[in-house]
């Protein structure tokens, strides 16, 4: 009787490119189709309450996927504080942006409810940390906690202000539903072009020690196929764009598809510097819900920018 030691199993092989790419695009087909359903519904109460859900249900799993990196990484955070006053933001926002309290006149006043929140939040973090009787890292706890706020919900709720966006007299109703599909557009053929083109032809590495996948090839590629989806969506979508014409497709092209690729580096960094691959497991080929918004967090603010200060000036 010998006693042999069992062979390991083989590791499974990885999956190809192709696969990998395909899995990515059905996920992201697969909410997008939710999500811009129930924007497109044509019903007002039934679109709004999706709407919110929706964004209440990304913010949350959000901030529990940067809080989760923050732990990964040994660092400290108050996460039930951070995901309760995400929330409470990002519903005060849509309270705003939709008119529920009758003051939704001027973007301004929506400006000032989030500047007065995350003025109270750095108080209520201050008062957070002085009954925390175990957390020594007093600081870091509470820069952790603001990163998190600022990085999810109050990005997030600049797709809000872009949906419930007021536009000048004569603009289509759902101008601000058109531009929330718009950017989301622009920025995922960000990503597709930058993955196709980089696993294609990638040679030349951008900032290896963060996204060793990400190349200048891909960059280039992203550029070229977003900027490419900019001009013809806002061809085919007309006046549904208030405002919009062949010079600021090109030039939101541009802009949105080096913002996509800039979003999705910073995120690769939080990843990598809690030594994980995903922020989270919930999309085949995708990831986590960060993997899903790293593109669009930085995106939303650009676009609502320039619709304020430029297209609609």
């Amino acid at each position: 009787m010998t006693n042999e030691t069992p062979a390991a199993p083989a590791p499974s092989p990885a999956p190809s490119k192709g696969k990998v790419f395909l899995r990515r695009l059905a996920s992201s087909l697969a909410l997008w189709t939710v999500v811009l359903g129930a924007l497109f519904c044509g019903h007002k109460l039934v679109s709004d309450v999706v709407f919110i859900l929706i964004m209440l249900l990304l913010a949350a799993c959000g901030m529990f996927e940067f809080y989760g990196l923050v732990r990964a990484r040994g660092l400290v955070c108050f996460r039930k504080f951070g995901m309760a006053a995400g929330l409470l933001m990002v519903a005060g926002t849509f309270l705003h942006c939709a008119g529920k309290l009758g003051i939704h006149d001027s973007p301004a006043r929506v400006n000032d409810f989030e500047t007065s929140f995350l003025i109270l939040f750095v108080l209520g973090l201050c008062l957070r940390q002085f009954i925390a009787k175990d957390n020594p890292n007093g600081i870091v706890a509470m820069a952790t906690t603001l990163l998190g706020l600022m990085y999810v919900p109050w990005l997030l709720n600049f797709i809000q202000k872009i949906e419930f966006f007021r536009f000048p007299a004569g603009a289509a109703a759902d101008a601000g539903t058109f531009y929330v599909l718009y950017f989301i557009l622009v920025t995922k053929f960000s990503d597709v072009g930058a993955y196709c083109t980089g696993s294609l032809i990638g040679r030349h590495k951008m900032i290896p020690r963060i996204s060793p996948g990400k190349t200048w090839e891909g960059f280039a590629g992203a550029v070229v196929i977003s900027t490419g989806a900019s001009v013809a969506f806002a061809h085919f979508a007309g006046t549904k764009l208030y405002g919009m014409n062949l010079t600021h497709a090109l030039v939101l092209g541009v802009l949105l598809s080096i913002a996509a690729v800039i979003g999705d580096l910073i995120e690769s960094l939080f990843k990598r510097e809690a030594g994980v691959k995903d922020s989270g497991g919930y999309f085949p080929g995708i990831g986590g819900i960060l993997d899903l918004l790293d593109s669009l967090l930085f995106n939303a603010p650009l676009m609502y920018l320039y619709l304020r200060h430029v297209l609609t000036r």
